[in-house]
């Protein structure tokens, strides 16, 4: 037991920790472009900030999207990289660069036909949509350019280049904070936008995110070689096949998961404007530490991919036991940060006393989960999924979210009356309605699966 229960593979742990650093580093500069945004708006206006809190409902489910298709990708072309074959891993990249151009137009499209609809659906407060709709009519241009950015990074995490990904999202940065100051505000003889300066600076970043990533691609990367061949414009019938009974679960599932996330921000949007606002300031400091969590589940899915790949199943188990170790100390350690730090953090925004309560009762609710979060997100998306097994977190979003969590928030929120903190809990108690069945599943060891076919 010794011997097994935690690898003893060096290259393990040298191949996981700089990944895991790398990662965590980029998601959380990376999630600092929208927190750049958050803030300086939230000094600006509790509207500018609300506004802008309802247009980033819209741009997570893009944000989504990026991720559950770049999964998929990650999922199986992860395991050809442990058998060193390039070329599968370019066909495959090649179908999902195609998927995110056509879906990045038809939501360019849909937000261009349909804003009012899409905003509506959040609140009725007209001073918030007001300020949201002039934010979504300037970035809603950035959604094609996000989508074939995030697949090109899959796709080159898949190999285990992840450097590149960190510089992007600092370049973007910079860019993002200092367009930010100088629009929002007016600042060095430039016009006083408010909520459209800060649309502006996140349009102009992206913009930069797609160029360096495709730069970098043509020119400079060396194990991938996108473009080397022309691999990556054939479409295999059989990887075609292979990638789409791979993706689809993974996209129903994290597309159900992304839905149910702003219908929890509508729950509250319909309660008061106070609720907005704090959910709003809550949200970000938890998705700012949730960052490395997301890390942990990126990095967990190409190890274990890689490990299937190379076929040594006792290695394996204990790659999968040792990574589950790690989840549950760092969801600790980022509970009891985001906990120890609240004041220091409610301290940067200008909010009405109500909502300044409000938001500080929601943090520590939030430091709370995180514990349980860390714990369930990695394993079920990270580890089981990551070696192969796709439908399981389908089944476990459908019927913890779809059929308890939100029927449960819903009776809370208005048909019993719950105050907003206790409604916050039911929302966020999917965390124990997914732990318990990806613990169990865990321990079946049954979701190890071999993605790759023979040469």
């Amino acid at each position: 037991m010794k011997k097994t229960f935690f690898s003893h593979d060096k290259n393990f742990y040298v191949a996981l920790f700089p990944l895991l650093i790398i990662i965590s580093l980029q998601n959380l500069i990376s999630y600092s472009v929208n927190m750049a945004d958050n803030i300086m708006l939230g000094a600006y206006s509790q509207n500018a900030l609300s506004g802008a809190a309802l247009v980033n409902q819209v741009f997570f489910l893009i944000q989504q999207a990026a991720v559950v298709i770049g999964d998929g990708l990650v999922v199986i072309a992860s395991q050809y990289w442990g058998q060193k074959r390039m070329e599968p891993i370019r066909q495959i990249t090649g179908m999902v660069l195609k998927i995110a151009f056509c879906l990045g137009i038809f939501l360019i499209l849909l937000c261009s036909l349909f804003p009012g609809a899409i905003l509506g659906f959040f609140t009725s407060d007209t001073a918030i949509l007001s300020e949201a709709e002039s934010y979504l009519q300037i970035i809603k241009y950035t959604f094609l350019l996000y989508l074939v950015t995030q697949v090109l990074l899959s796709a080159l995490r898949s190999v285990e280049t992840v450097r590149i990904a960190f510089v992007i999202s600092c370049v973007s940065l910079v860019v993002n904070v200092s367009i930010n100051y100088t629009l929002i505000y007016g600042r060095f003889g430039f016009p006083e936008l408010g909520i459209r300066g800060a649309a502006i600076g996140t349009m102009i970043s992206r913009c930069l995110e797609f160029l360096i990533v495709f730069i970098y691609v043509i020119k400079i990367d060396k194990k991938l070689k996108l473009f080397s061949d022309k691999a990556v414009f054939h479409i295999d019938k059989l990887l075609r096949s292979d990638y789409v009974k791979v993706a689809v679960p993974v996209f129903i599932s994290g597309m159900l998961w992304a839905i149910s996330v702003p219908m929890q921000t509508a729950i509250l949007g319909h309660l008061s404007s106070d609720a907005i606002a704090a959910n709003s300031v809550a949200s970000t400091f938890y998705q700012y530490m949730k960052v490395v969590v997301l890390a942990m589940s990126s990095a967990s899915s190409v190890m274990m991919g890689k490990a299937v790949g190379k076929g040594d199943l006792d290695e394996v188990k204990a790659t999968a036991r040792t990574l589950s170790v790690l989840d549950v100390c760092i969801g600790m350690i980022l509970g009891a940060v985001l906990y120890f730090t609240k004041d220091f953090l409610l301290a940067q925004y200008t909010l009405s006393p109500t909502a300044a309560q409000l938001a500080e009762q929601l943090i520590i609710i939030m430091a709370i989960v995180m514990v349980g979060m860390a714990y369930q997100m990695p394993v079920g998306s990270g580890i089981i999924r990551g070696a192969g097994d796709t439908k399981f977190s389908l089944y476990v979003n459908m019927i913890s979210t779809w059929g308890i969590v939100l029927p449960l928030s819903l009776s809370a929120a208005f048909w019993w009356k719950w105050p907003i903190p206790a409604v916050v809990i039911c929302l966020q108690s999917d965390q124990i309605f997914k732990g318990l069945p990806i613990f169990l599943r865990f321990r079946s060891y049954k979701w190890i699966h071999k993605l790759t076919r023979d040469k």
